[in-house]
């Protein structure tokens, strides 16, 4: 399977539909709660959401996913009203229409559960329908809608964001270290399609960083990331520079990346990083080992970018 140990542990939605096709002489019974198996939609509904929890022993490579919330709804057809998506096809066809919404709070989606409960819930229709209706048909299932993880993407930024990438190193400013944090960075953020507009590497001096972070913030590049610095050594001085420099602390990025952290490894607690804006720049301070940026980011990308909207005044 698939690790998503990386992802972080966001609200999931999704919504799916499905059509149970039938005859239209069988709409009364259905209506009328008369067919011989009994009530048909209460029965649909628990089919539905077993099928939905039994996912992970159906499809090899989903995970198991806790479902929060689950809705089925049936409706009979409405020629009318469900013209636009039935196509000329199907149109003036009668039937049920079943919707599957769910909500999950994981680290992967919940589609493959909705699409599921919809399957089966219209597999129980067909097994009630079948003693009187020799025209049954299944069809139009389809997602209709899911948000949360990359899905929300397009939320968080319209255009891409420019960003600058400093690295605050003694030994990589003096040629004795290769950078490999930097270079993650430059990575993730071009992986969210963010635009990396500058790269330096100083010593870790605060004169120096708080000169360099100046000069970008001049140029209104939108956010600046750091590595290095936010330990408790001796040398370690990029936290104070930043947090000298910072108008608005944004605490909530600092914790939520020392939170992801700590359920990978308890010396996360050791990081001293800060967040903040400087104007209308966002200035987020990383750690300079490589898998604390990476899971620095992984907790704070793309949402972090919505900082840039609030700066400007534009509200949540």
């Amino acid at each position: 399977m698939r690790d998503i140990t990386h992802k972080p542990v966001t609200l999931r939605t999704a919504r799916a539909r499905g059509v149970l096709f039938c005859s239209a002489e069988n709409l009364p019974l259905i209506r009328n709660g008369t067919l011989p198996k009994g009530n048909l939609f209460d029965v649909a509904r628990a089919a539905g959401f077993l099928g939905a929890k039994a996912v992970p022993q159906l499809l090899p490579h989903c995970h198991p996913v806790t479902i929060d919330g689950m809705e089925m709804t049936f409706e009979l057809l409405d020629p009318e009203r469900d013209r636009d998506w039935l196509g000329t096809a199907d149109a003036g066809r009668s039937g049920i229409v079943i919707v599957g919404e769910a909500r999950s709070i994981g680290r992967t989606g919940i589609e493959m559960e909705v699409l599921a409960g919809v399957s089966i819930a219209a597999l129980e229709l067909y097994d009630m329908l079948k003693p009187v209706d020799k025209q049954l048909e299944i069809g139009h299932i389809r997602l209709l809608e899911k948000k949360g993880g990359k899905s929300d993407r397009e939320r968080f930024f319209a255009t891409p964001p420019t960003c600058a990438v400093l690295v605050c190193s003694d030994s990589t400013a003096a040629g004795k270290r290769e950078d490999k944090s930097g270079g993650i960075i430059r990575e993730m953020l071009e992986g969210v399609n963010a635009r990396v507009v500058d790269y330096a590497v100083v010593p870790d001096e605060k004169s120096v960083i708080q000169q360099q972070v100046r000069e970008w913030v001049s140029k209104d590049i939108q956010f600046i990331f750091t590595t290095g610095g936010t330990g408790l050594g001796p040398r370690d001085n990029t936290v104070s520079a930043i947090k000298e420099m910072l108008e608005r602390d944004a605490d909530g990025i600092a914790e939520a990346m020392r939170v992801y952290g700590q359920q990978r490894t308890p010396m996360a607690m050791m990081s001293r990083g800060v967040a903040g804006s400087i104007g209308h720049t966002l200035v987020v301070t990383l750690p300079g080992s490589s898998d604390g940026v990476r899971e620095s980011l992984e907790a704070i990308l793309p949402a972090v970018f919505h900082a840039r909207k609030m700066m400007k005044g534009g509200g949540h």
